[in-house]
């Protein structure tokens, strides 16, 4: 079936993104707004528009009725969800597959399995790929969680079985803080996904974040080789990187085709991205989850493939088989991708909505800036902070940091604070130049006022 009509049940710049991939299609495209999007700019560029509520996401963009009913009352016979809000909801796939509406993602069942952790763990065992040793299930108590650790042993993560950012993770270093920490744990998963299951993992040291991005059809599968995503504040990424220095082709290979024999696997459908843990000490690697969607920082595996990953899950979706095979994916050069959030860094990350008075995008070759901003634009203070994404493409790692550098000079967004600066600092930090740093590396930079200290050398 080709899709002809396409419902965007998202918004920011991936709504944006989803539009343009969708337009150079030729689809039809209907954006889905809350009353507090209905200027933003993917109204403005999408063939048609529909209001599903008021601001607050559960009123909105979370709730599955108004999102469905939205799309059969505009005719669409798609829905694209982009990145969270119901991106990952296996009710909300039925609930489109019931209407007789294509979801643009993997099936209900595969959100599912693998949106489950403890199921999508079991599921890459079954596949042959490594996990981080823990619990073989959910845990059924605190009693069992500390005999698990005993087993493993400490220190270990005690992390939701649902959901995802980072939220309803806890690290404890020996049964005391074990008990303690497990209830939080839990009170934590069960207020933010609904659901306060819980597993074990030993806690891997000082790691790296390393994924993959897949694309399947729901029988075959490839790979676009892999990312590093190790730069995160508050387990939130905010540089990420295609590929990996960190790891030699050897260990590059085992990596990417593990990933493919999982997506083959639950035979998965559209683009989804595993995530790994990897151990640069012992070059081990362990599966740690899969995301059942288009990830935000898809763009650098796009600039070092060539390959439009939203066009390819549109395409699969619409029961079109890959276009591709594994051999004509090769990765040219060095990505990154920095995201620019309206929020202050030498403030604590403050929240920093208000008005685009200005608005200057980098240009040049390798240069991408993807967002949803426009000058006289007010930025709504319901929805996360993220304005977009600045994109650099260059041959070696050390020329993409220098072109990313020149890219946030000439960047402008005045009338609200942004995190520009931090990105600047880290383009000029020594070890992030040389790759050295991990998962829990920004955070003691930060503490030790490295940014700060670059403002000022910057403004001496």
């Amino acid at each position: 079936m080709k899709i002809k009509r396409l419902l965007i049940a998202n918004r920011g710049e991936i709504a944006v993104r989803i539009i343009r991939a969708a337009k150079a299609l030729g689809i039809h495209t209907i954006q889905a707004h809350s009353e507090a999007d209905a200027d933003m700019l993917a109204v403005k560029l999408a063939d048609e528009a529909i209001c599903i509520g008021p601001a607050p996401s559960r009123e909105s963009y979370l709730d599955i009725q108004k999102v469905v009913s939205a799309a059969q009352g505009t005719g669409a016979d798609a829905v694209h969800p982009g990145y969270g809000f119901l991106s990952e909801s296996p009710a909300f796939a039925r609930a489109l597959e019931s209407a007789g509406i294509i979801y643009v993602g993997p099936s209900a069942d595969t959100i599912e399995r693998m949106g489950d952790k403890v199921a999508a763990r079991i599921a890459a065992e079954a596949a042959g790929v490594p996990v981080v040793p823990g619990s073989k299930g959910r845990i059924a108590s605190v009693d069992e969680a500390a005999a698990v650790a005993t087993e493993i042993g400490y220190p270990v993560m005690i992390k939701a079985a649902a959901g995802g950012d980072g939220r309803g993770i806890r690290i404890a270093n020996d049964e005391a803080a074990l008990r303690k920490l497990a209830p939080m744990a839990q009170s934590e998963a069960e207020a933010a996904f609904g659901d306060g299951g819980l597993y074990l993992e030993r806690a891997v040291q000082s790691p790296r974040h390393i994924e993959v991005q897949i694309l399947g059809d729901g029988s075959d599968a490839i790979h676009c080789y892999e990312r590093e995503c190790s730069l995160q504040r508050r387990r939130q990424k905010v540089w990420e990187e295609a590929g990996a220095v960190c790891l030699d082709d050897e260990t590059r290979e085992s990596l990417c085709a593990s990933a493919v024999a999982l997506a083959k696997s639950v035979q998965y459908r559209g683009a989804g991205t595993l995530e790994y843990l990897y151990d640069e000490a012992r070059n081990e690697f362990y599966f740690i989850e899969m995301n059942t969607r288009i990830q935000v920082e898809h763009p650098i595996s796009e600039m070092i493939t060539g390959v439009d990953l939203v066009q390819e899950m549109i395409r699969v979706c619409a029961g079109e088989p890959l276009q591709y095979s594994q051999s004509d994916i090769k990765a040219t050069g060095h990505a990154i991708e920095v995201r620019i959030c309206a929020e202050d860094p030498f403030m604590q990350f403050l929240p920093f909505p208000g008005k685009v008075q200005t608005l200057i995008e980098p240009t040049g070759d390798g240069i991408r800036f993807d967002h949803f901003l426009y000058e006289g634009y007010q930025i709504p203070p319901f929805y996360d902070s993220l304005l977009g994404k600045l994109i650099v493409h260059a041959d070696t790692r050390a020329a993409a940091i220098d072109k990313l550098r020149e890219a946030l000079r000439d960047l402008r967004l005045e009338g609200l604070k942004t995190t520009a600066p931090l990105h600047l600092a880290l383009a000029d930090d020594p070890d992030v130049q040389v790759g050295a740093f991990h998962t829990q590396w920004l955070e003691p930079w930060l503490d030790a006022g490295n940014l700060a200290a670059t403002a000022k050398g910057d403004a001496a």
